[in-house]
């Protein structure tokens, strides 16, 4: 059985890590970068930084972001946030970055995920999906949860797979910051229907909500960040009580 990741987000704007609720009313919670070598002294087996500023030099400010983190930390690293191209993913694994995650450019032009799926490979491709609940359907919403799509979160989770993706980031609008637990029931149906692993976020408040998460969720890892960020709740403390409830961690 493969070890359940525990993965903190940073979620970064204009170079501070911040977090909101339900995608809005962002706090600012640190340095990104400094959070991140916590985080890898700690025992995080990932980390995911979103970078989700508009700048108009986006790219510049992307990379450098990366290279920052490659130098400080240990563990391997997702970035997202704005790349939506084969140039983009090309300078951010060359600065650093062991995966790239994709989201609204992934919706805009689907046949991005095989191009990138093709030149560098599954395992460096991450496609990020925010789902929420509408009229009872699980959908698709872009552009940091602003813009709902036509498209069904489970139907385009499954093209995401056959694209080429290597892993998907699964958030719940729903769920986010309000730390009720994890979006379980559709993180199940889709680890479920997919050979592909499955990051869960979205919701996480205490302990018990990882565990639910691996075992109702069928998560491969689960992601948070306030409860980090604030120290709610250290990594070694949370992996000691998931080996204490009989899930396999690092």
């Amino acid at each position: 059985m493969l070890a359940k990741r525990i993965i903190p987000c940073l979620d970064v704007k204009n170079g501070r890590t911040v977090k909101g609720v339900n995608f809005e009313n962002l706090r600012d919670a640190g340095d990104p970068v400094a959070l991140g070598a916590l985080y890898s002294e700690q025992g995080a087996d990932e980390l995911v930084f979103l970078d989700i500023s508009a700048t108009l030099d986006k790219r510049k400010t992307v990379v450098e972001l990366v290279k920052r983190i490659a130098k400080e930390i240990n563990i391997p690293f997702t970035i997202g946030g704005g790349i939506s191209s084969v140039e983009d993913v090309s300078a951010c694994l060359n600065a650093g970055a062991d995966k790239v995650s994709i989201n609204s450019a992934a919706v805009k032009k689907p046949q991005l995920i095989n191009q990138l799926s093709s030149e560098f490979g599954a395992q460096c491709i991450v496609v990020a999906i925010d789902t929420r609940m509408v009229d009872g359907i699980p959908i698709v919403h872009t552009h940091g949860g602003t813009k709902p799509t036509a498209l069904n979160t489970i139907a385009w989770a499954k093209e995401v797979e056959e694209r080429g993706a290597g892993e998907i980031l699964l958030t719940s609008m729903d769920h986010d910051g309000v730390k009720t637990g994890f979006a379980n029931e559709i993180t199940a149906q889709i680890s479920s229907q997919l050979s592909i692993p499955v990051i869960a976020s979205g919701g996480a408040g205490k302990k018990e909500h990882f565990v639910d998460a691996f075992t109702k969720g069928k998560a491969d890892a689960g992601l948070a960040a306030s409860i980090f960020h604030f120290k709610e709740i250290e990594i070694q403390e949370l992996k000691h009580f998931l080996r204490e409830n009989e899930i396999c961690v690092r």
